[in-house]
């Protein structure tokens, strides 16, 4: 292979299996993988610090999981399909509640995670948003970091090889174009890396972090979207991207958009506008602030839209009222987190707008994971259906551990079957002169600024609430974005280089934008976190859009076909005169 100045021959590695990420989907994904076989070579591609980066430690909420005799797996699925508008595939949906009790039991008996507990040694179960049973599992409101830390404690008993601060870049087939591995990046070092593997996961996490309010890890970047839209996967409900209603509104700091809980409005926090008015009587007078996210956040970003915000762009929630020592009791992570900025939990209101949290779309996947492509399986964030249209809180840790698991199981499996095998070297080239072009220009767009440009497009155009001709306008602006990225040029060696890193982001991060709007554009309805102005009403059909690549680079066409939503377990009229429906 022909080298540049800039890369040398890059390194071929070989195992198994390779987990591209290492948050909650793709530790569990290991933990089930070395289970079924301890033989097995596995190596985990991490963009970051493995289990230490990522969304699945930052959850502060909780878990939900059918554990009360009371509850049933039948009403936690009717609460998921119901909040997702029946968008969802039921098939996902239905294997998340079914196995997110057997899976809470194994994070407690095997990996070692502690939950809080009821007076009678039961586990505590708190309420959130959207559901009919109080069933949301939880460690105070430092949950997520539970679970990555013992998930954590795990990997160095089952030893799987760990490649930090390595970032994939594509997938990489064989001449008979079977899927061959991957190519990497090591982000200190600036040097290539080939991983040839039986069977890929992909387990990246979403790319909320395109707007200008987010919440996520910043490396939460659509990698793993964006590696499979190359590849050609299809992707459905790109359009789905959840506003959590509740974000901290922090200046230029980045604890701006950093989420405040579900919880509090499940243990009775009460919303206000500048006004002083309990505005959630407007928007959904039964459930108040315990409605669901896209409700919650739409009527938020309402709020402001009328001159009834803040000052700074905000509303108000408030749990004080409950009493500053139960308060820090209940919510310490949240309590030390507003008091970080000047403002305090405990004993006062804290100002918070819509912030940009989770994408409901993404490659489309079976119950084990499994994709249109023999050999790749896609867990978590990455993954579309599981949702529909809104995720509830506490089904999205549920859902990287209930799939992560499932694609262990399945990369298992699956290892035994598929040969190692040799990914075309132009293939390979062409994904690192990509990869590399930024560092040999000389004049060029700064990618910083590019950035800014994308958060504020999705923000304006993609947002809370959206309509036909900001659409039409952001998909010229992205076109437009997409054709100025393949120009960025990043000053300075390879080694350790911010500027390319963020160039290499803002590649993904606009070709999920670009299918975002376009999937924004053909829904012509309100469904779920998919508000239109010029479209309030909901279809009684519920439909979804399968997109994939209809060409090369971020710039390329889109290709798309509408599908039915299949009712395989719920129907919409099933649930007519029932309580919340």
């Amino acid at each position: 292979m022909a080298t540049g100045e800039l890369w040398r021959e890059p390194e071929v590695l070989d195992t198994d299996v390779a987990v591209v990420g290492s948050g909650g989907a793709g530790l569990m994904c290991v933990l089930h993988a070395l289970t079924a076989r301890p033989d097995l070579d596995v190596t985990v591609v991490s963009k970051g610090a493995v289990g230490r980066s990522g969304c699945t430690r930052m959850v502060q909420g909780g878990y939900n999981a059918v554990l009360d005799p009371e509850d049933s797996v039948e009403l936690h699925l009717r609460d998921t399909v119901q909040g997702g508008k029946f968008l969802n595939d039921q098939s996902l949906a239905r294997a998340l509640v079914d196995d997110a009790p057997r899976v809470i039991n194994e994070l407690e008996t095997r990996v070692g995670c502690f939950f809080d507990r009821r007076a009678d040694g039961r586990i505590h179960q708190k309420a959130f948003a959207g559901q009919a049973f109080d069933r949301t599992v939880h460690r105070g409101d430092l949950t997520g970091i539970e679970i990555m830390g013992r998930l954590r404690d795990q990997m160095f008993r089952l030893g799987p090889r760990e490649l930090e601060d390595v970032r994939a870049l594509d997938l990489v087939h064989d001449a008979e174009g079977e899927l061959a591995g991957l190519t990497a990046l090591n982000v200190r070092t600036g040097d290539p890396l080939v991983v040839r593997a039986r069977v890929v996961v992909v387990a990246t996490g979403g790319s909320a972090t395109m707007y200008r309010v987010a919440a996520p890890a910043r490396e939460k970047t659509g990698d793993g979207v964006a590696m499979c839209w190359r590849a050609g996967l299809p992707m459905r409900d790109m359009e789905m991207l959840q506003f959590h209603p509740t974000g901290l509104l922090a200046g230029p700091s980045r604890m701006t958009g950093a989420v405040l809980e579900e919880g509090l409005r499940g243990a009775g926090a009460h919303l206000y506008n500048a006004t002083g008015e309990r505005y959630m009587a407007r928007y959904d007078a039964e459930r108040m602030e315990r409605s669901t996210r896209d409700v919650v956040a739409r009527a938020g970003y309402l709020e402001i839209m009328a001159g009834r915000g803040t000052d700074e762009g905000g509303v108000s929630i408030d749990i004080s009222h409950l009493g500053s020592g139960e308060v820090e009791r209940r919510f310490p992570g949240m309590v030390a987190r507003t008091r970080q900025i000047g403002q305090d939990l405990a004993t006062g209101p804290v100002q918070v707008s819509p912030t940009a949290h989770f994408h409901m779309g993404g490659v489309l996947i079976d119950a084990d994971c499994r994709t249109d492509v023999d050999g790749l399986l896609v867990a978590g964030e990455d993954a579309g259906g599981t949702h529909g249209a809104n995720r509830l809180g506490g089904n999205g840790v549920a859902e990287s551990t209930v799939f992560g698991a499932r694609a262990g199981d399945t990369a298992a499996r699956l290892a035994r079957q598929r040969p190692l095998r040799t990914p075309v070297q132009t293939e390979v080239r062409a994904s690192l002169a990509r990869a590399y072009a930024p560092l040999t220009r000389s004049l060029g767009p700064w990618p910083f600024d590019l950035t800014r440009r994308l958060k504020e497009i999705m923000w304006r155009s993609v947002g809370v609430v959206r309509d036909g001709a900001s659409l039409e306008n952001a998909g010229k602006e992205l076109a437009a974005l997409a054709d100025e990225i393949e120009h960025i040029a990043v000053p300075g060696p390879p080694q350790v280089n911010f500027a390319w890193q963020e160039a290499l982001d803002l590649v993904n991060q606009v070709t999920v934008a670009r299918a975002m709007a376009h999937a924004a554009a053909w829904r012509t309805e309100t469904r779920g976190a998919h508000a239109r102005s010029d479209f309030p009403d909901t279809h009684v059909r519920a439909r979804y859009l399968v997109q994939r690549a209809g060409g090369d680079g971020p710039a390329g066409a889109i290709a798309s076909e509408e599908r039915d939503v299949e009712f395989s377990h719920l129907r919409p009229d099933d649930l007519e005169g029932r309580p919340g429906s």
